[in-house]
């Protein structure tokens, strides 16, 4: 559409212009989640979900599925409410005090806001690689034994160290750290800590690994290297993550969802997306028309 605007020129006088507006579509207005959101096979499943801050909503009506062995990337503008739904997976939202979840959400049929159920276990099931690498001030060794350990996995020393290496070979990292391993996990390089704590993470045997902008705080070279491990580790864990980067969830992902003002507007396959989006919205964003 156009609109007109009143300026001054060079000499002081009134003039009229025409400009173009490229007209947004009201995000008020979208009812239902375009594409493929719902699939077979469902890992997780999440119907109707809500959630507030106090007063105020941050997720609208969000319905989603993650397959098993699926990697789902979700996209979107800052505080379009990705990260706020990725923490509802494993329920860290609940330490947030004002906040509020409701809806329908699901891990293998199992409703993982049942009041009766333990959210200790449920963490461990669906486990959490946050955006800045957070080894624990510990050795390389107890950063990844610390799990198996609180959860009682074993109490046999070679089983601890079988399940430590082979949590090292799993995050790319058992090569680069085997003659150190009583050395701090802090004293590793970003990229390393990263994918220490996803070595972390996957000692206790997760089913889901939750993935916050892994990527944000590492170079390129780190990145590729996380970027390699997602693919690898698919094969034997279903994985959710929230990145800034398009380009990073057209590699790494199989669907692709796409937020926006607290609403999920389209989910597809990642190629789709990436070239033919069925919403507005969708293409407007990852065209850099905002965002």
């Amino acid at each position: 559409m156009e609109a007109t605007a009143n300026i001054e020129n060079a000499t002081g006088e009134k003039v009229e212009i025409m400009n173009d507006v490229v007209a947004q579509p009201n995000v008020d207005d979208i009812h239902e989640t375009v594409g493929s959101p719902f699939c077979e096979n469902a890992k997780m499943a999440m119907r109707d979900v809500q959630v507030y801050y106090g007063d105020k909503q941050a997720i609208f009506d969000v319905g989603l599925d993650i397959g098993k062995n699926e990697v789902v990337a979700m996209i979107g503008p800052s505080g379009c409410g990705k990260s706020t739904f990725l923490r509802c997976l494993n329920r860290m939202n609940d330490t947030i005090d004002i906040c509020r979840v409701e809806g329908s959400l699901k891990l293998e049929g199992q409703d993982i806001y049942d009041p009766k159920l333990d959210v200790v276990p449920l963490r461990a099931r669906v486990g959490m690689v946050f955006q800045k690498p957070n080894p624990f001030p510990k050795s390389i060794y107890d950063n990844v034994a610390y799990g198996p350990r609180i959860h009682g996995l074993t109490n046999r020393k070679a089983e601890l160290d079988e399940i430590v290496e082979t949590s090292l070979r799993k995050a790319s990292l058992w090569d680069e750290v085997k003659d150190r391993l009583q050395s701090p996990g802090t004293g590793l390089s970003g990229g390393q800590q990263q994918r220490l704590c996803i070595a972390r993470t996957i000692a206790v045997s997760p089913e889901v690994i939750l993935m916050d902008e892994p990527c944000s705080a590492l170079d390129p070279i780190a990145t590729a290297k996380i970027e390699e491990l997602i693919a690898e580790l698919s094969e034997n864990f279903t994985i959710a993550i929230v990145t800034h980067s398009m380009q990073q969830a057209a590699r790494v992902s199989n669907r692709t969802a796409y937020f926006h003002l607290g609403k999920l507007i389209e989910v597809n396959d990642t190629e789709k997306v990436f070239t033919n989006p069925e919403h507005e919205l969708t293409e407007a964003y990852i065209t850099g028309r905002f965002g």
